[in-house]
Parts: C-alpha cells; structure tokens; sequence
C-alpha cells in the first residue's frame, strides 16, 4: 500500500501524519510534517491536498482509487453526490487538511465508509480514524 501511496502523495510519507477524523456530518482529512522543520515536505502536503481538494469538488476521486481500488467503499456515492458534498482545503501549522461535510445521510455515511478503508488499508503509523 506505500508504494502505491507514493505513486500519488508527493509527500515523504514517513515523515508526515495522515489523520482521518470522522465528524456527525462528514470529517478531516489532515495531514502535517513531523517535523516543524520540514518546510519541503510542508509545500508539498499543501499542494498536493489543494489539487486532491479541487479534484474532489468536482466528484474525481480517481487518485484514492489508484490506491486503494476501484471498489473502494463511498466513491461511487460521492462522486454522484458531488453537487451535495463540501469540501474545503485550509492551510493549517505543518500542513494542510480537507473537510469533507454534507446534510445527506447517505454521503455522510460514504464519506466515513471511505475514511475507513484508508486507515484500514494504509494500516501505517500516524494514520488515524
């Protein structure tokens, strides 16, 4: 699951923590550098999560899906439920996160199904859920 993680996270993904937080009505994909320090891998969390933000708006979940599968659970649901899923890149000390929100049942339940299969499958430390 790294190397295929590697394949689409630009990131050192050693020397970052990934977290996925579920929420009541959705949740936050936040990922930070270890190390204050680490201004590089810090630009690159910030882009890369901004891109993945835009793309997400837009309903292509197509890179996650690179990693984990085409079946991965809460996709397809979120990719046709777009128009009623917000998400919101923010910069935040480190790093960056997504939050994902909607007031339909049904994509709150996709968005914390697909939560689960990352942390499931990255199974790495600094992965949360």
């Amino acid at each position: 699951m790294t190397n295929k993680a590697s394949q689409v996270m630009p990131f050192d993904l050693t020397r970052t923590t990934h977290r996925f937080d579920k929420s009541s009505n959705g949740g936050v994909e936040k990922v930070v550098v270890n190390d204050p320090a680490d201004s590089a891998n810090e630009e690159l969390i910030r882009s890369h999560l901004s891109k993945e933000a835009a793309l997400f708006r837009a309903g292509d979940y197509s890179d996650p899906t690179m990693i984990h599968g085409m079946d991965m659970p809460g996709v397809k649901e979120l990719s046709a439920g777009a128009a009623r899923v917000s998400v919101d890149f923010t910069e935040v000390d480190g790093g960056a996160q997504i939050t994902y929100s909607s007031t339909d049942p049904t994509l709150v339940s996709a968005i914390h199904a697909w939560f689960d299969r990352q942390v499931a499958d990255h199974g790495m430390p600094g992965m949360g859920g």
